[in-house]
């Protein structure tokens, strides 16, 4: 990742949700959305689940985690060692040593590639599973039964026995540093992944993390021992957290938050993760939305609409259906240079950045097919594609970019694991609310008039701001006996009329002494 990019992450905490925007040098990247209370079924929250249907013909099975549609697992999604998890679903019952339980479940054979869901599983049963894969159209979540904890240096593998270091690590000083460290300090029944993130790393920040991860598991154990049924063990992390553990590094400048008691938990989570990092966690206290302070409302209206402007006239056009995404470059007025060839590619590239982008901000998964403008050369058409190669290496998401076919399309599978954002960018008409009519220019004096008869009797107002546009303004207050001159004769009021250059033709409101829309 080039180090000269500055991210920024602005936390929005409201009564009914939590907004995350991810920002990279001031430019919305990545936007994620998280209701407030209710069952959410994201992507890594534990539930204690019931089998309800096998599927042989599939080699699979439903179950009810909760919510209105099942939850699908395969035999392959079991696990190496999910006879232990079935040991301790069954066993962990209240007034047992559950700690001693679960220390004391031997691993036995790992699952066999080759064999079958009904001789695992039975209509009834009572699972612990994982969700991979949240619920989209008319399908309800993916589960794992192979349960895994992922903090920012380590991935805790309950029922586990080795411990796997990532491959990007390169010295093999540290490998042997970091392996010894973690097994000297992982109790029994546990394995773990370390993560690239860990390098160099002191001892104290591993121990602190791995202990809380193993806290967070074996904080479920009551839930699961009360045998209450089908419910939600434990969330994974919040989106904040989830975020920051995924992309915290040196290049992070701010994360501002605006609500107090999220402001402490990230501080405290990032103090956990990254101890030299916690400064830049940061309360904004200002009185304009944050999301307004920051610009990035003004970044989603143009950022999510059907059509997608660029650079210099050019522009995106994004169609998505459940099993497509469809996405149009067109140059629109941009004629920089005669060079037919160089301006196509040129309008290509500024295409290919935006859509990195896009994919990212509107998590578009499944397939993607991209119809960029026609290329003559071969050359040309194999820079583009490795261009974009380039430019989706920085998706987390697993992907795979096809070269440009001789039509110009490149296809780009993305991982889907939720459904893909959409907000709604269009407003409604404030004078045909949605009609595409209006009513007639030549009537319109008589219509304020009447509300305005009506405000004044019914209220017994003295005093009536009427706001209008300029045009209409002029049109009220035109010669020396106009409109606005005999309204104030008539129902003896203080009228005053105000112009503001944001309303429409036609569009006008009243307000009382105190400012306050009068309806």
């Amino acid at each position: 990742m080039e180090t000269d990019k500055i991210k920024d992450l602005v936390v929005d905490i409201s009564p009914s949700e939590v907004r995350i925007a991810l920002m990279e040098n001031h430019r919305l990247i990545e936007l994620g959305r998280e209701s407030v209370g209710g069952q959410k079924f994201s992507v890594g929250d534990v539930y204690l689940g019931k089998v309800r249907k096998l599927l042989p013909a599939l080699n699979a099975a439903f179950v009810d985690i909760g919510d209105k549609k099942d939850a699908f697992i395969h035999y392959l999604d079991l696990g190496l060692y999910f006879s232990a998890f079935d040991t301790f679903v069954k066993e962990c019952r209240p007034g047992k040593d559950w700690g001693k339980l679960y220390a004391g479940i031997p691993l036995g054979e790992p699952l066999g590639k080759e064999g079958r869901i009904e001789d695992i599983l039975k209509p009834g049963q009572m699972i612990m599973g994982q969700i991979v894969k949240e619920p989209i159209s008319t399908k309800g979540s993916r589960l794992s039964a192979e349960i895994s904890l992922a903090g920012r240096n380590i991935v805790l593998l309950p029922f586990g026995e080795k411990v796997s270091i990532s491959q990007k690590i390169s010295s093999k000083e540290e490998k042997i540093r970091l392996e010894t460290l973690v097994k000297n300090i992982l109790p029994k029944n546990y394995g773990a992944i370390i993560r690239t993130a860990a390098e160099g790393k002191n001892a104290a920040v591993l121990v602190a993390e791995l202990r809380s991860l193993i806290e967070k598991w074996e904080g479920s154990w009551k839930k699961v021992a009360a045998g209450k049924g089908v419910g939600l063990l434990f969330t994974e992390y919040s989106k904040t957290t989830a975020t920051l553990r995924d992309l915290l590094n040196e290049s992070f400048s701010n994360v501002y938050v605006n609500d107090e008691k999220v402001y402490e938990e990230t501080r405290r989570y990032v103090s956990l993760i990254s101890p030299e990092q916690e400064k830049i966690v940061k309360l904004y206290e200002g009185r304009k939305n944050i999301f307004d302070y920051f610009e990035v409302t003004r970044q989603i209206k143009s950022s999510f609409g059907r059509v997608v402007p660029m650079k210099q006239g050019t522009y995106l056009v994004i169609e998505t259906t459940e099993a497509l995404n469809v996405i149009d470059v067109n140059s629109g007025i941009r004629t920089k240079t005669t060079d037919h060839e160089e301006n196509a590619f040129e309008v290509n590239k500024f295409a290919a950045e935006e859509i990195a982008r896009q994919l990212r901000l509107r998590d578009m998964g499944g397939i993607v097919i991209v119809d960029f403008i026609d290329l003559d050369s071969a050359e040309h058409r194999n820079e583009l594609y490795k261009y974009m190669v380039s430019l989706m290496a920085e998706d987390r998401a697993k992907h795979n970019v096809l070269p440009l076919t001789k039509f110009g399309l490149m296809q780009i599978t993305r991982q889907r694991i939720r459904p893909v954002t959409e907000i709604n960018t269009t407003e409604q008409c404030p004078l045909c609310h949605g009609t595409g009519k209006i009513a007639s220019t030549v009537v319109i004096d008589e219509q304020i008039e009447r509300e305005l008869s009506d405000l004044i009797s019914e209220k017994e107002l003295k005093k009536v701001e009427i706001r209008v546009s300029p045009i209409l303004g002029a049109y009220l207050t035109r010669g020396w006996s106009s409109f606005l001159s005999k309204w104030k004769r008539k129902y003896k009021c203080k009228l005053r009329l105000s112009e503001v250059t944001e309303f429409s033709v036609l569009q006008y409101e009243f307000r009382n002494e105190k400012g306050e829309v009068l309806s």
